[in-house]
């Protein structure tokens, strides 16, 4: 019985370590002009195990959405996405200008350059259990696109 106890123990305990495994690459968010409300957060998600990004919170705004852009109708249109972003085991999920993205709405303040924006994702298993990352993402120039070396790569394939 021991045995069995000590067991499901160990799996509650390595199901959260997932979690923590989740590994977040070039987090970044897109600076503002003074009476913009609104800007996205851009990052790679890397989970070892199959998993959502249910929700990200941040200090920055009143509202933190994750949204895709999608083609409807020949029109390029963003909406927010239902019940979260798949993050399947092993696969890097980007987050980029023109895909899906985490907008931050009704922000409290302008961001400029080298300002940083923290940021919780709140992360779901296949088990319903949830748990967060925080993340300090620094703010680039307004006209910013993808990091140099996420571009060079685009080019290359």
């Amino acid at each position: 019985m021991l045995r069995h106890i000590l067991a499901a123990v160990a799996g509650l305990v390595l199901a959260s370590s997932a979690f923590a495994q989740v590994t977040v690459k070039e987090p970044w968010v897109r600076g503002t002009v003074a009476e913009q409300k609104a800007t996205g957060a851009f990052m790679q998600l890397t989970s070892p195990a199959d998993t959502r990004l249910v929700e990200v919170r941040s200090p920055a705004a009143k509202i933190v959405e994750v949204h895709e852009m999608v083609m409807v109708e020949n029109t390029m249109k963003m909406r927010a996405v239902q019940g979260g972003l798949e993050l399947p085991a092993g696969k890097t999920v980007e987050l980029k200008p023109g895909s899906y993205h985490v907008m931050l709405i009704d922000l409290k303040a302008p961001l400029k350059e080298g300002d940083v924006v923290p940021l919780t994702l709140v992360l779901q298993g296949k088990d319903g259990k949830k748990d967060t990352v925080e993340v300090k993402a620094p703010v680039r120039a307004l006209n910013a696109a993808a990091p140099a070396k996420m571009e060079e790569m685009h080019k290359s394939h």
